[in-house]
Formats: structure tokens, C-alpha cells, sequence
């Protein structure tokens, strides 16, 4: 391995993935997600457990979903904060700004990689924004 780059090198795999991820987000009102994410994100209802209080939304990702899942107690947010790829930061954080979403500061740049914007959704769940500025740098 010493001497290859990221993209030479590679890993086993422990298990066989089905190529598919759910990112579950605790909220406290099931109905108003799923009407946030949908309105603002563009997101679409897969189906809906209302027994369970858990639904599942798609991404424009293939295989990424997000599932709402409502707490009975306040939800405990932070943790990971997934990162939605953008082509156009300035665009996707006027469209998200236009429905009242919440910012964490300015949008920021780590010169000549990266734009970077973290939004939050009607919980507090934080969300994040990136704009890739190099061409390909993941092989």
C-alpha cells in the first residue's frame, strides 16, 4: 500500500452491501417533515408507517433515502451531518432561504476545493450544502 494514492489502494469489504443507504433523521412532527422535506428539499414520499411514526423519503441520490422517524420525547439532533452535492451553491441556498430555512453563518470556501453552507431543518437536524470546485479529485 505505501506509495499508492486513495484510488489505488483498495479495501475489503467485510460483508456484501446492497447498495442502498437510509439516513434516519428524528423529528418531532412526522406530517410537518414530511412537507418540509418534500416542499423544500424536492423530496418524495416512498411510504409511510404511521403505526410506527417512520416514513421513508427519496433523494435525487439513487439508493439514498431519508427516513423521519417521530420521537415521543423532544428528538436529541446533532451528530453526523450529511452533505448534499451541489452544482450551484449560490442557487440551491436562495431556493432554501425563499421557504425560511435556517443558515449557520455564510456560505464559506476552503479555496479552490470547496463551497460549504450548513442549513437546518424545522427540528434542528443540520443538513450541509457542498459546491466541489475541483473537477473530479475522487478518481
Amino acid at each position: 500500500m505505501e506509495g499508492q494514492t486513495t484510488s489505488q489502494a483498495t479495501a475489503a469489504v467485510p460483508f456484501e452491501y446492497d447498495k442502498q443507504l437510509v439516513i434516519s433523521v428524528p423529528v418531532s412532527d412526522l406530517e410537518r417533515s414530511i412537507a418540509w422535506y418534500r416542499d423544500v428539499l424536492g423530496f418524495e414520499l416512498v411510504y409511510k408507517l404511521e403505526q410506527y411514526g417512520w416514513c421513508e423519503m427519496s433523494t435525487p441520490y439513487s439508493g439514498i433515502y431519508i427516513g423521519l422517524g417521530q420521537q415521543e420525547k423532544e428528538p436529541i439532533v446533532g451528530g453526523t451531518t450529511p452533505t448534499f452535492g451541489v452544482k450551484d451553491i449560490a442557487a440551491a441556498r436562495a431556493h432554501l432561504e425563499s421557504h425560511d430555512v435556517r443558515f449557520d453563518g455564510d456560505t464559506y470556501e476552503i479555496e479552490g476545493m470547496v463551497k460549504l453552507a450548513t442549513f437546518y431543518d424545522p427540528d434542528g437536524n443540520a443538513w450541509m450544502l457542498a459546491q466541489n470546485l475541483v473537477e473530479d479529485y475522487r478518481g
